[in-house]
Order: C-alpha cells, then structure tokens, then sequence
C-alpha cells in the first residue's frame, strides 16, 4: 500500500495551460499519473500533452473521475481555484503556490477540512509513491518502491534523502512535501498517522527544520500513538535567533522552535535522531538487522 496516491490516482490539473502547469503535467504523466484533464478559464476544448483542457472544474468533474488535483493557480486567483476543487468534492489537493496571503490560506485550509477535501501545502513540491503515480515535482528516478514512508517540509530534503536511500538499496512507500509554512493544511502529524496505519511502511523518516511546532506536535502523536520505529533529521541547527532559512515556517524565537527542542521531543517520543542522510541510512540498516 502507500499513502494518499497510487496507481489509480486520477488527477486533475488546475492552471494546466501556464508554464508550471504544462511542465509537471508532462513529468507527470510521463512517470504513469494518470492525469485526466486540466482546468484553465478561457482555454476549455484545447488539450495540453494529450490532456482535455476545461474551463470549470464542474465540466471536467462531469467527464471524468477525479480523486486528486493539483493547482498552479497564481496566488491572488488561488482561493477561488481551490475553492472550486472543495466545492466539487475532489478528496486530495495538492496546492503548490507560495505567496498566497495568509488570510486565503487559513480560508482555504478550513474549507477543506468542512467539506472533506484535504489541502497539502501551500508552497508544496507534492508527493509521489514510487512505482505508483507522483502529483508534483519529485524527480521519479530518485525514488523506488520499498517500505520507508518520508514526510518532510522541504521539498528538496526530500529529494536529497529520497536519492540517497534508493542509491542504498531503501525504497519508499510514500514521499510527502508539506510545503514551507508558517501555515500548513496536511502536516507532518497526519502524514505519521497515516503511515502508522499503512501495512506496508515499516519505518518512518519525519524530516524537520526549525521554527514552528508542527515537529512537536508530530511527536506528541508519535508518543501517544505510534508502534512503528521513526527516524528523525532536524535541519538548522546553525541558525541565529530571529533567522529565516527560506521557509516562511524557519523562524525560532528564544528556545521555541529550536532544533535542539524539536529533536529532544522526538527522542523522548522514541524517535531515533540523525543529523545527515548517511544517518539515517545507517539507523535504517540496523532496525532492519
């Protein structure tokens, strides 16, 4: 099994017709997603890489079966776009637009959760499961199929932890990018709730950076709620007070959000903590002993 998307994902693709959009459609399918039809107002009867293109997600969810989409959407168009996935009853929704105000972000986020409709991100890479279908831009020949599910908030730790297990022989259910914050819908939490219930992953890499208290609360779950082992990395150990690395989320205030805080949460969780890839892979080998 994996997480969120398999092979019989079916993907719609919100802002097709932009550059972002025709790109990821393309590397998309040619991964194996199966992406049905795209949205783009004022484009509807074109098609981009051979897929429908509609004016309204109302016209392609009435053509097609949807289960997940993916919206390109600029950010100050991307609340009424994402409202209109939400409306229409499509279940996952991959949003990867940073700069969306914040006040639309809490609206959307909220929204989802009323009508069933969870949002990953905002500022997501996505996700893929390897072998099975990606939604986003995780380069598929750094990932195989395995029994390691990975949560991060970075996309390109991912990409980088993803590679160097699958050049160790470690494959992967699920890889997941929550985005870069400060506000998130999908997070790390429910990323390892997920993964508990998953038969097929056998261990769990949670990939933290500083600032926030999404790490906390994961490990909160993981304490209370989680058999499975967990190996966990929190980056920006080296940041000043007050400092952002990238992610709007990277911001630590006095103790609060630390690295040094997170990773002692996660250890009295029963998280096993690494600081390098390498790391990880190591700890990975010895449970597998």
């Amino acid at each position: 099994m994996t997480i969120l998307i398999n092979k019989d994902t079916k993907v719609l693709v919100q802002g097709i017709t932009g550059r972002s959009g025709r790109l990821q459609t393309e590397n998309m399918l040619a991964y194996g997603t199966q992406v049905v039809a795209g949205v783009t107002p004022g484009k509807g009867g074109t098609s981009v890489q051979g897929v429908p293109v509609y004016n309204y997600v109302k016209e392609a969810v009435a053509s097609h079966d949807i289960n997940a989409a993916i919206s390109f959407v600029p950010p100050p168009f991307a609340k009424d776009a994402c409202f209109e996935i939400i409306d229409h009853k499509i279940p996952l929704l991959v949003l990867t637009t940073e700069g969306i105000p914040e006040n639309d972000v809490l609206e959307i986020i909220q929204y989802g959760r009323l009508k069933g409709t969870r949002v990953l991100g905002p500022g997501t890479a996505g996700l893929i499961s390897p072998g099975e279908a990606k939604i986003g831009a995780h380069p598929g020949r750094m990932y195989t199929k395995g029994e390691v599910g990975i949560v991060s908030k970075s996309g390109a730790l991912s990409y980088e932890v993803g590679k160097n297990l699958t050049e160790a022989g470690i494959g992967q259910t699920t890889v997941v990018g929550v985005g870069g914050g400060p506000i998130w819908g999908f997070t790390q939490k429910d990323a390892v709730e997920l993964f508990q219930q998953d038969d097929e992953t056998k261990i769990i890499v949670l990939l933290g950076e500083i600032g926030g208290s999404m790490e906390d609360e994961a490990a909160a779950y993981i304490k209370a709620h989680v058999t499975k082992p967990v190996i966990a990395m929190i980056v920006g150990r080296a940041a000043p007070e007050g400092k952002s690395l990238g992610h709007a989320g990277a911001i630590i205030e006095g103790s609060k959000g630390t690295a040094e805080s997170k990773a002692a949460l996660l250890t009295a969780a029963g998280a096993k903590m690494a600081t390098t890839p390498q790391e990880i892979i190591a700890l990975i080998k010895e449970l597998r002993m």
